[in-house]
């Protein structure tokens, strides 16, 4: 755990991105927008979802990542926390997907137990799985067997499929075994045909720029990755990049904030705001806090219901009854067909 120091440093500097995010001169607050559309207070219409986010601890230091993981971070969820999360999921069935995420989860050192104790509770598991850590070490070589075992859903990011592309937004040498782990994965199964192993990848923009259509990408993807490498995937989710974390800082150092935040302002997608994660899911951070999505959790906005703002006093009624806690970054999600961890949300 940091020292009580760093912490503060942490809770000072999510305070300083939202200072930023408020600072907007002629946008419009996003309330207000939710407001005009009659979708204000934004409000939960189901609890599916359940993303526990297991540890900030990450072998790449990617330059979009908006939870700001690297190979130092040693924000680590414990098993206590991870069995408060099993026991909230045994009493709220309603819960039918736990999305895994990270960091790299799978360096939290508890990782395989918890997959194997959610399996045990009959949930539809998604890891978010950086591929790279694949290759990492022998200790993660056998992943690909392990995720078919328990019949794990693979998310992975791939921002594009060229090396040089990749490599500058995620690091050298990460496109290569990017590759690898790809077909270490098609070869167990994944992405295949009948297969039931699920293989989906995600792009996200490497500058400040939207995503195109998710649509035309997929295709792309599919036929270059076939074409140049073999590798087969099932989906591919196009995510907008959130203007929080790293992000925000290269927008604020490239000084491409104000186009970019006006960008997401005038795409506002009616469509996109009605089907947005934070309706059907509740984000964990790794010290058992509860937050709308993983993007508030970054910026340290959790639950508005002050009574059950943690594992240890989850209240399932507060919960589905709870207004959405939103801000300037949640344009991102509500900019054009709009974004969420599973990719488009309108057409």
């Amino acid at each position: 755990m940091k020292s009580l120091q760093a912490m503060h440093h942490l809770l000072a500097e999510a305070g300083h991105q939202i200072e930023v995010l408020e600072h907007q001169g002629e946008l419009p607050m996003f309330r207000d927008k939710l407001q005009v559309v009659g979708l204000f207070p934004l409000l939960p219409v189901s609890a599916e979802i359940f993303q526990v986010n297991i540890g900030k601890m990450c072998n790449q230091t990617c330059r979009h990542c908006h939870v700001d993981a690297a190979p130092d971070r040693k924000e680590i969820m414990t098993r206590e926390t991870m069995q408060l999360c099993l026991d909230v999921l045994k009493n709220n069935p309603s819960f039918t997907t736990v999305d895994v995420t990270g960091g790299a989860p799978e360096m939290n050192p508890d990782f395989r137990w918890f997959v194997e104790e959610i399996k045990k509770l009959n949930k539809h598991i998604i890891v978010r799985c950086n591929l790279t850590i694949i290759l990492a070490n022998k200790r993660f070589h056998d992943l690909p067997h392990f995720f078919k075992k328990h019949e794990v859903e693979v998310v992975s990011s791939l921002p594009f499929y060229t090396q040089d592309r990749t490599d500058r937004q995620r690091g050298n040498g990460v496109f290569e075994h990017s590759i690898q782990a790809l077909q270490m994965l098609n070869a167990v199964g994944y992405g295949t045909a009948g297969s039931g192993l699920l293989l989906n990848l995600v792009y996200n923009p490497a500058g400040a720029f939207l995503p195109p259509s998710q649509a035309a990408l997929e295709k792309e993807y599919k036929a270059e990755l076939l074409k140049r490498y073999n590798i087969f995937f099932n989906n591919l989710y196009v995510i907008t990049n959130m203007p929080i974390s790293r992000y925000l800082d290269y927008l604020l150092v490239s000084g491409n904030y104000e186009k970019y935040m006006d960008k997401l302002v005038n795409a506002f997608n009616v469509a996109a705001a009605k089907n947005v994660m934070c309706r059907n899911t509740i984000s964990v951070s790794w010290d058992g806090f509860l937050y709308d999505c993983d993007f508030n959790q970054m910026l340290d906005l959790k639950v508005s219901c002050s009574h059950s703002q943690h594992l240890s006093s989850f209240d399932a009624k507060a919960m589905n009854q709870r207004s959405i806690v939103v801000n300037q970054h949640c344009y991102g999600c509500t900019a054009g067909a709009g974004s969420s961890c599973g990719g488009a949300v309108a057409k």
